[in-house]
């Protein structure tokens, strides 16, 4: 017996190494509240930090990743605007051609349609000139109203720890597994260490 628990102590020595790392990647998560366990309180890392990363995360993101000031350059950006001249065109279009005649009908009996066409012309480039005041206003009023900073920590912190889970799990999943194959492989090793001194 004694023998047999000679050359088995790699296989305990990897069981172990694997068990403590899966319990260890456990308790990221769990417990999801506070348990007290002989005196002391036990809780999964990321249930007990989630508020401290959710902070952490929004300061990164509003300083790192997002800048308000990108995205209103892409709103302010000229090519984008003329992206938007079709829809207001076949807009005008229908207003002179069909909603103009309903509300106005004794003005369109008398209106041609070159008169129209110029009309038309003429609002387009009176909408073309004014666009981008309008856009540069609406976003300078976003940027007082929008904390991309606060955004990210509330939706972090309403995270249920459930979901918070999914999220770390889907991302690092890969990562967890690739930890608990090499304690798998570092408890083998040891298992061999302790063997090889033993016959020493």
């Amino acid at each position: 017996m004694n023998n047999l628990m000679f050359w088995l102590q790699p296989l305990f020595s990897a069981f172990i190494g694997w068990v403590t790392t899966w319990v260890a990647i456990k308790m990221l998560f769990h417990p999801r509240n506070p348990v007290r366990v002989f005196g002391i309180t036990i809780q999964g890392v990321f249930p007990k930090r989630q508020q401290m990363v959710a902070e952490k995360l929004g300061v990164m993101v509003a300083r790192e990743l997002i800048h308000f000031d990108e995205i209103a350059a892409l709103l302010k950006d000229p090519s984008r605007l003329e992206e938007l001249n079709p829809v207001i065109e076949k807009h005008l279009d229908t207003f002179l051609t069909v909603k103009i005649k309903e509300k106005l009908p004794m003005i369109a009996m008398f209106v041609g349609d070159s008169t129209m066409s110029k009309i038309k012309e003429g609002m387009m480039e009176e909408i073309t000139n004014l666009l981008p005041d309008i856009i540069n206003k609406y976003t300078d009023s976003l940027r007082q109203k929008i904390d991309i900073q606060k955004i990210v920590t509330d939706k972090v912190s309403a995270f249920s720890s459930d979901k918070l889970e999914e999220i770390l799990q889907s991302v690092m999943k890969k990562e967890f597994w690739f930890l608990e194959l090499v304690a798998l492989v570092l408890g083998f090793l040891i298992g061999l260490i302790q063997m090889g001194i033993s016959l020493l």
